[in-house]
């Protein structure tokens, strides 16, 4: 009988651990300004084949939409999985730590349950950011490693006393990949993951891209791959008709490179030149994204390796007149996203309305973690299995006084008082009929009675209320 029982346990044992398979690592790759204009999202022109091949390998998120258009607020909201209100991740000098401090972030929570934790590059806005969320933080700023970076004006170039102190925003030199940050944090990347290889433990490895934010610097061989005659100025350059002054910004980041005006349109010469730089940085870090794959695979980690992509905001490359980010029209509210998980089904895609305090629920359930209880998102693994199921009917963001909510057919904006919290302008667009949000139809009296729902939505949403207790 002694034998039968052991023998009955070693049998149970043995099929328990063949139903549960090693934890899947994960691999969290951050791309900074980065539009959903590559090549899986129907862009033909952007050669983005790195991009693209995750995007055949895994499901692609044709409707994600970042809760705020600004590099802190919304790294701060991502991996904390809260949403920004009226009281916090309010712009680009956001800090989780400050805003909602003693919440575990998606590292942290993955660190608690034995995985080894390493940040590369820009994950945080601040590399200090998340304390206690990492073993391991690297940036080639603050390890003081140079990098081709020509923020500084030539010495023979003279400006006015009050003037930028920023050299051209963008630029096209014979360098090598890794002259430039991205292709050094590249570099680091492929390191640590041989490094993962040997130790054996499961691994949540975040890589954060630089480019293509400003300035939009890159190796010629990247310029080269566009042909400057291809490259067109938007069809739509100014603002919507019948919008209010508060849709509009008089985009600053831009404003402190040499050879911008410090107010009025930027001229067309300039602004094709800086579209060309754009697409040369997108080329750029798509490279080096596709090194640290092809190496993940070489390593043969990639079938146990949950790998999702993210730009943390879109980016406006002339449209409406606007450039950067730091308002609330579609182009930069509107994200690439792409995600790869073991065992799923490759080559899907979905128009599920998403948003980013999404991603941490969704690593959660992917990597078989509990769900902290302060989570505000909704889990999208189940989109992995099938990807045309009813979702959610709307999603949201804000920008400083502007919030919006996102249906299926329209964007709507508004503009509070911050005394009486009441409405002072809006915005309404069918994104279907206009979808580049050239005529605001907010006022139009057929659409009384969307607005009243689109307002109520808003309201629910962004009172100040809800289960995250603020700083003191």
């Amino acid at each position: 009988m002694k034998y039968l029982i052991i023998s009955v346990f070693f049998i149970l044992s043995l099929a328990c651990s063949s139903q549960k398979p090693d934890r899947p690592n994960v691999l969290f790759i951050a791309v900074d300004d980065l539009r959903p204009e590559l090549g899986t999202y129907g862009a033909s022109y952007i050669k983005s084949p790195n991009i693209d091949r995750l995007g055949e390998e895994g499901i692609v998120f044709t409707r994600a939409y970042c809760n705020i258009p600004v590099c802190g607020a919304s790294r701060a909201s991502i991996m904390s999985g809260i949403r920004p209100n009226r009281h916090r991740f309010l712009n680009f000098d956001a800090w989780q730590d400050r805003d909602v401090p003693g919440v575990v972030s998606l590292p942290m929570h993955f660190k608690n349950n034995g995985y080894s934790t390493v940040s590369l590059g820009k994950v945080y806005h601040h590399i200090q950011d998340g304390r206690g969320s990492w073993d391991r933080t690297w940036h080639p700023r603050a390890e003081n490693i140079s990098g081709w970076r020509d923020y500084r004006l030539p010495e023979n170039m003279q400006i006015e006393e009050g003037g930028t102190t920023r050299g051209y925003p963008y630029e096209c030199a014979e360098v090598a990949d890794n002259a430039y940050f991205d292709g050094k944090i590249a570099d680091e990347a492929i390191s640590q993951l041989q490094k993962f290889k040997e130790n054996k433990k499961p691994f949540f490895l975040a890589v954060g891209f630089l480019k293509p934010h400003l300035p939009f610097n890159a190796p010629k061989k990247y310029w080269d791959l566009y042909d400057p005659k291809d490259i067109k100025l938007p069809d739509f350059m100014r603002k919507p008709d019948g919008a209010p002054d508060e849709c509009m910004h008089n985009f600053g980041e831009l404003r402190a490179y040499y050879s911008i005006p410090p107010e009025g349109p930027v001229p067309d010469t300039i602004a094709l030149k800086m579209i060309h730089g754009y697409y040369a940085c997108v080329s750029y870090t798509d490279a080096q994204i596709g090194k640290v794959l092809d190496y993940l695979d070489e390593l043969g980690l990639a079938e146990n390796t949950i790998v999702i992509l993210w730009g943390d905001h879109g980016w406006h490359l002339g449209e409406h007149g606007l450039w950067c980010k730091h308002c609330n029209f579609e182009k930069v509210l509107h994200t690439p996203m792409i995600l790869k998980a073991p065992g799923k089904k490759p080559g899907l895609r979905t128009d599920a309305l998403v948003e980013y305090v999404d991603i941490y629920p969704t690593m959660c359930e992917l990597a078989g973690l509990s769900l902290p209880i302060h989570l505000q998102g909704k889990s999208m693994a189940p989109l992995l299995d099938n990807p045309a199921q009813p979702w959610k009917e709307a999603v949201f963001a804000r920008w400083i006084k502007g919030e919006t909510v996102i249906t299926r057919n329209n964007t709507y904006t508004e503009w509070y008082n911050n005394i009486s919290d009441e409405p002072v302008a809006r915005m309404l667009y069918d994104m279907n009929e206009d979808p580049k949000e050239t005529v605001n139809i907010s006022e139009d009296a057929e659409n009384s009675v969307l607005v009243k729902k689109l307002h109520k939505m808003l309201s629910d949403q962004f009172e100040s209320r809800d289960i995250i207790k603020l700083k003191e």
